[in-house]
């Protein structure tokens, strides 16, 4: 039975569950492992109809048709039925991380989300209510979804949605100051969930492992909306699973003969650095087809490393499926044949260049999108082979930013010189070269790190403030390559009058205000005499230039700091610093976290205070849910994603987990 006979000629999401349970009313649909490991849900597609046609009927009972709901869910099968029960109802679905205790920046982003969208409810589980209802302006009703009867469904009506209607808006990542909400209609994501399903080879049998955040494109769309289109099975996990122990990640995808799976250049990276050889002898990656890598420029060296690495589990290179998309364009723009080991191409046309000068190509536009390269300034469609901005137009293309008329121009109005047009203004350049994409950067300067976009301006203002002494409009932040991965550099000036305070203070308050505020661990940091920074006739700060100045280090400091290499730093795993079982105090906790944190921070363990902040040393998200991984496998105790957040220094972690390592002691003392 094909499986476009009942997902491409259905106008909207709706239909398209309808089919399926229909056709397939018993084969599972989405799997959800709650630590990566072990199934915590599951859902057929007649289960899936029930449970989204009652929350639907809820919401249509509250009269939320045309309205937006923002999706505030944990990781699970919750979040998949609140988002096609929005589909299913006429509701525009907004998904957001949900608050999280300690986090400025995220907290501060869905502050700037809900305001944005006009939030008129917010779903969320019955766990997490009380947190969302403390967060949430008390004008916007919340509902526990989880709380619904199944029962409600058949007070389900179909709200004849059409497909211009505006069915979700995805919300850009990175800049915390305005965020941007990406309005895409029905049509849209059927659209985009076609071309993907055409050129993943999805008419073909396939089930799927997704770790990926199901509030942004990739997840959500690549994911879980791609295997209901398709009918197909899904294994979901938790981001989190996959940060603490990469191996789960491929484990999974053995275990459930996945054909489809991928990420961005760091997901490969992390396994090739995290997974032992021991762990390796215990994969079969041979069932993977398509390991699609995206949302940033694809590395040439990350496919290697990965390949090399894995090859013994039977992946094979030709599995790869460099990608190009972007929220604006609701996911896919360019594919590879799928199949086609990957093609690369240096930046002055010569073939099978060195790694470190190749280009990935990202294939050719998928089915119903345009790709033209354009001079920005003049207009002008570049020649074959030049270099310029990507233009995509096609029925992926979304309606613009929400709320935000100027923006929308400026991005979804491309028009040649010729007056053809309208196309969306990526801001990436690229080129094609045999009708192929390559993307060679960003016109906009973004910091790309672990697949998520930053704004340097945010990130230069949170710099600029974090102490008196630094000159306000006098820096600049960029990323390098670093190792496998990316880097943060700051580059800022100190104040005439402040050139003797206190360097190290400085650079310490630097790391803590973006760790805060941006969740990002800074690489390295100049401190820059007075008059140093390279700008522009009209004051300006040229990021190239001082990235080059960087590079070259032909700056005048007054100090600079940057993370020691790994490899100077000692052991690659902490020792086991707890003798025996279980520690016998706080103290030796309190020293194993030292440890642990100073590798996992390529820093000294001298160097981290007991009662100063992990973001002081510029502990990220990511690290930190690694970190709370060991923790829960040294001391084999329960520890969530949001510890090192909960209990923000060594002191106050120490006496959390002694309390529960060895609660008869501290019962004892008592």
């Amino acid at each position: 039975m094909s499986n476009a006979l009942y997902s491409n000629n259905r106008s909207t999401f709706s239909d398209v569950l309808a089919a399926w349970n229909d056709a397939r009313p018993d084969q599972t649909a989405y799997t959800f492992l709650n630590d990566g490991v072990h199934e915590e849900a599951t859902l057929t597609f007649a289960q899936l109809l029930r449970r989204v046609r009652a929350i639907a009927a809820a919401l249509q009972e509250r009269g939320m048709q045309g309205r937006h709901a923002v999706l505030l869910y944990p990781s699970g099968l919750e979040f998949v039925c609140g988002m096609i029960a929005c589909l299913c109802s006429g509701v525009v679905a907004v998904p957001a991380y949900p608050p999280r205790a300690g986090s400025a920046r995220g907290n501060g982003r869905l502050s700037g989300i809900l305001d944005d969208c006009g939030a008129a409810i917010i779903l969320t589980t019955a766990k997490l209510l009380n947190t969302v209802r403390a967060f949430a302006p008390h004008t916007v009703p919340c509902l526990a979804t989880d709380q619904i009867d199944d029962a409600c469904a058949g007070a389900w009506r179909d709200p004849q949605c059409n497909p211009s209607d505006l069915a979700c808006l995805q919300y850009t990542s990175g800049s915390t100051a305005a965020p941007k909400g990406v309005m895409l209609t029905h049509a849209n994501l059927m659209h985009n969930s076609a071309a993907i399903y055409s050129a993943f080879g999805h008419d073909k049998p396939w089930s799927g492992v997704i770790w990926l955040p199901p509030y942004h494109d990739m997840g959500l769309i690549g994911g879980i909306l791609q295997a209901l289109y398709a009918g197909t099975s899904v294994v979901l996990m938790p981001p989190a699973a996959f940060l603490q122990r990469p191996v789960r990640w491929l484990a999974a995808i053995g275990k459930y003969r996945a054909a489809t799976s991928g990420g961005p250049n760091f997901a490969y990276d992390l396994c090739v650095d995290s997974i032992s050889p021991a762990e390796r002898a215990t994969l079969d990656l041979s069932c993977w087809n398509v390991a699609f890598n995206g949302a940033e420029p694809v590395d040439p060296r990350t496919l290697d490393r990965f390949a090399d690495a894995f090859a013994s589990c039977g992946f094979r290179r030709e599995a790869f499926y460099p990608c190009y998309g972007l929220a604006e364009s609701t996911l896919i723009v360019a594919g590879p044949p799928k199949g086609r080991p990957p093609v690369f191409a240096d930046r002055t046309q010569e073939n099978h260049a060195a790694p470190s000068r190749a280009m990935v190509s990202c294939g050719s536009a998928v089915r119903g999108q345009h790709i033209r390269i354009v001079d920005p300034h003049s207009r002008q469609e570049c020649s074959p082979g030049a270099t310029g901005e990507i233009w995509v137009s096609g029925g992926s293309v979304a309606q613009g930013y929400w709320n935000k008329p100027r923006q929308t121009a400026d991005a979804f109005d491309g028009r040649l010189d010729t007056g053809e047009g309208p196309f969306l203004r990526t801001g990436d350049v690229g080129c094609l070269r045999d009708g192929e994409l390559y993307i060679s950067g960003r016109i906009k300067d973004l910091v790309i790190i672990r697949g998520i976009k930053h704004s340097p301006h945010d990130i230069e203002r949170t710099a600029m403030e974090s102490h008196p002494a630094l000159q306000m409009a006098g820096g600049a932040a960029f990323s390098v390559p670093v190792a496998s991965s990316e880097g943060l550099v700051i580059v800022q000036e100190v104040q005439r009058s402040q050139r003797n305070a206190d360097a190290g203070q400085i650079i310490a308050a630097i790391r803590q205000a973006v760790s805060d505020e941006h969740d990002l661990s800074v690489h390295s940091i100049q401190l820059l005499r007075p008059g140093q920074m390279p700008r522009t006739s009209s004051g300006k700060i040229k990021r190239f230039a001082c990235r080059d100045g960087f590079i070259a280090r032909s700056f005048e400091l007054v100090a600079e700091w940057s993370a020691p290499e790994p490899s100077s730093c000692g052991e690659s795993q902490p020792p086991m610093v707890c003798s025996g079982e279980k520690p016998a105090s706080v103290e030796a906790i309190e020293q194993w976290i030292r440890v642990t944190l100073a590798v996992a921070l390529n820093t000294s363990p001298d160097e981290i205070d007991r009662d100063e902040p992990f973001a002081r040393y510029g502990l990220d998200s990511a690290k930190g849910v690694a970190m709370a991984g060991q923790i829960a496998e040294r001391f084999e105790i329960e520890a969530p994603a949001t510890l090192f957040w909960d209990f923000p220094t060594t002191a106050s972690l120490a006496e959390h987990l002694f309390c529960q390592v060895r609660p008869e002691l501290v019962k004892g003392a008592a």
